[in-house]
């Protein structure tokens, strides 16, 4: 994965992803950190909210990370696809580590850690030239 993705990702804090369930979709907006060792988001949820609820009905998942930009010449922003999924084991303790490392406060707040596998990205990235992307799939 292109460096520049990555740095973006690590440096953001929002993402608004979709779910969709009897074919309707529906957006939510989370709080994640990056998980770089395996291109996974990593957020938290309360397991009775409806996209999550949806998620665990149809893993596939959509989304966009966007930071608040005035200017045309400086937009950045992703959009991916990928996976959800629920951490456990070792797999959660890292996910925890990274999550509350990033987000302290987020200790006290009620819910679950999720994960959402990347599976494509594509940047747009106009500081690198106007309309520039920098695109990334996973390799099976």
């Amino acid at each position: 994965m292109d460096k520049k993705i990555q740095s973006f990702m690590e440096s953001q804090k929002n993402l608004t992803f979709c779910t969709v369930s009897d074919n309707v979709p529906y957006c939510a907006s989370c709080f994640y950190a990056y998980m770089s060792e395996n291109n996974f988001i990593v957020f938290k949820s309360d397991k009775k909210t409806k996209h999550i609820v949806n998620a665990l009905v149809n893993d596939n998942v959509a989304g966009t990370i966007t930071p608040d930009i005035d200017k045309t010449g400086t937009i950045k922003g992703i959009q991916f696809t990928g996976k959800f999924n629920s951490p456990e084991g070792d797999f959660l303790e890292q996910a925890k580590k990274i999550y509350y490392g990033k987000f302290p406060f987020g200790r006290v707040v009620p819910g679950d850690l999720w994960i959402i596998e990347l599976l494509s990205i594509k940047m747009t990235d106009n500081t690198l030239g106007f309309g520039k992307k920098l695109a990334w799939e996973k390799i099976n």
